[in-house]
């Protein structure tokens, strides 16, 4: 919803402060998969979507489908899955969590993207 239609319905009467500032927050929410625990998060020192946004750059054209929060090799890393129109597989870009610097950038074919889904599904806790 726009914000000259919230403002609008607010005006009437017909949406609270609150309930306004919940549905901006929607829609401003990412529209891709995060799997960001917590205890991870509060050792970070960039925001998920200041990453987001440098991973974005690093891949024209290419739609984040998803991000997950993890120590890899002794470091904290936002690593994002972007798929770009008419090419197979994603590309994965890495960014350090504490430095917003990116730390790799590679292409995943579909069979690699297969294996690490199946490698990681033991790992993964159910939602």
């Amino acid at each position: 919803m726009s914000r000259s239609i919230t403002k609008a319905f607010m005006a009437a009467g017909f949406m609270t402060a609150a309930a306004a500032t919940t549905l901006a927050a929607q829609e401003r929410a990412p529209k891709y998969s995060r799997d960001l625990p917590a205890k991870l998060v509060r050792q970070t020192k960039v925001s998920e979507s200041d990453a987001a946004r440098t991973a974005a750059a690093r891949v024209p054209k290419g739609k984040i489908q998803g991000v997950e929060l993890e120590n890899e090799n002794g470091r904290l890393i936002y690593s994002y899955e972007l798929k770009v129109p008419g090419k197979s597989g994603v590309e994965e870009v890495n960014v350090n969590a504490k430095t917003g610097v990116v730390v790799n950038v590679e292409h995943e074919g579909p069979a690699a993207e297969a294996n690490e889904a199946k490698s990681e599904a033991p790992h993964k806790k159910p939602v």
